[in-house]
């Protein structure tokens, strides 16, 4: 693992809004090439300089609009004055001897937040973060620790991709991001419409063009975001978080099945099959003696039984979290008992490949250790005389 990091001033509690913050300007990605195009014309320039600014940030991928050669130093002027290219700072990289990579990035009101690089065999798949903390509860993962904050616009979630391209693009080895998973920290569904732009962001045909099928998104179980999702016409791949097949269980581990129990979440996921024809991935974690039993196995193959031909199991190896030290991995004996029993009930699974288990692996476990660096530094800094 190699590490580098730069100085941030700790996470304050209260905080501006962006929009009112001096000097504050969004990022020119938090467009998407309609809005670009009108926002020109807006501006007194025709369609095709639009065009070609939206080819200078996604197909060049320049870092500033100085760059931009063929438009004219008046419009570039504008430019700078009402947008800034990429508004995040990089706090740290770890790089696991996988070759998994973990970002850390600081946001312009100074938060922080994680983008994970994984290598697939299949190719280069980037989990981007979509809230500042998040607000769902589930009592085993470290991106609940700290509850949420903010939302992300668009902009800062398309430009978690365009650093991490970035980092490729300097390497010269013509690599690209080719997947893209939005199950970073918070719920994608909690910020549905800046989600939603930024997929039509990075899948436009014109700009990073990131098949849809390549791009899933993982819900906690906001089931009437789910039926909404189902009718956008997109066909990106959608990921539900189950981790029980029981509401008493699901509610002891996950508190959003209060207010979505299971009856209500497979109305809407069956809504979803109905509506797209499209599979549902739902990922499990496994917890030692929580929910990884031979006969939780059994009733999460009766719960899928009239959708198994489109779902699908990932069973997720826990990756232990200091604050949530009630749970434990899986042995692995559990997991393939667990996995035996829904393959025998014909239901299609997988054990997921673990990535980066030498560095803060586990969902907002790298962000809040440096976090709690920074208040412990922020406090002996005020202790000294």
């Amino acid at each position: 693992m190699s590490e580098v990091t730069t100085q941030a001033k700790p996470e304050r509690r209260k905080r501006q809004k962006l929009e009112d913050m001096e000097g504050y300007k969004p990022s020119i990605y938090g467009l998407t090439r309609d809005e670009l195009i009108d926002w020109a014309m807006e501006h007194g320039e025709k369609k095709f300089r639009a065009t070609q600014i939206w080819d200078w940030l996604y197909k060049k991928r320049v870092q500033s609009f100085e760059e931009m050669t063929n438009i004219s130093k008046d419009f570039i002027a504008k430019l700078n004055e009402n947008f800034c290219v990429n508004p995040l700072k990089q706090r740290i990289v770890q790089e696991s001897k996988d070759g998994t990579v973990k970002y850390l990035f600081e946001l312009p009101d100074g938060m922080l937040i994680e983008t994970v690089l994984m290598r697939q065999h299949y190719g280069l798949s980037v989990c981007v973060t979509t809230q500042v903390g998040c607000n769902i509860g589930c009592t085993f993962c470290a991106s609940g620790l700290i509850k949420k904050q903010r939302d992300l616009n668009n902009g800062e979630i398309v430009s978690q991709i365009m650093l991490v391209q970035k980092y490729f693009d300097e390497r010269g080895q013509d690599e690209r991001v080719s997947h893209i998973v939005v199950m970073g920290i918070g719920e994608p569904f909690d910020n549905y419409n800046n989600v939603l732009k930024f997929i039509r962001t990075v899948n436009d045909d014109k700009g990073l063009a990131i098949g849809a099928r390549h791009i899933t998104v993982s819900t906690s179980g906001l089931a009437h975001k789910i039926r909404d999702f189902a009718n956008e016409g997109v066909q990106v791949n959608l990921a539900v978080s189950l981790h029980a097949p029981n509401n008493d269980l699901r509610t002891s581990i996950m508190r959003i099945n209060r207010s979505f129990p299971i009856e209500k979440l497979f109305a809407a996921i069956e809504y979803y099959i109905e509506t797209t024809n499209r599979r549902v991935t739902f990922e499990y974690i496994m917890l030692n003696e929580v929910n990884d039993g031979v006969e939780q196995a059994k009733e999460l193959a009766e719960l899928l039984k009239n959708i198994k031909k489109l779902s699908y199991v990932n069973l997720i190896p826990y990756n232990p979290v200091s604050e949530h030290d009630q749970y434990s991995r899986s042995p692995k004996e559990r997991v393939m008992a667990f996995y035996d029993t829904l393959k025998k009930n014909g239901v299609n699974c997988v054990v997921r490949q673990e990535h980066g288990t030498d560095i803060d692996a586990a969902c907002g476990q790298l962000r809040s250790n440096t976090m709690k660096r920074d208040r412990e530094k922020a406090l002996v800094e005020n202790v000294q005389p």
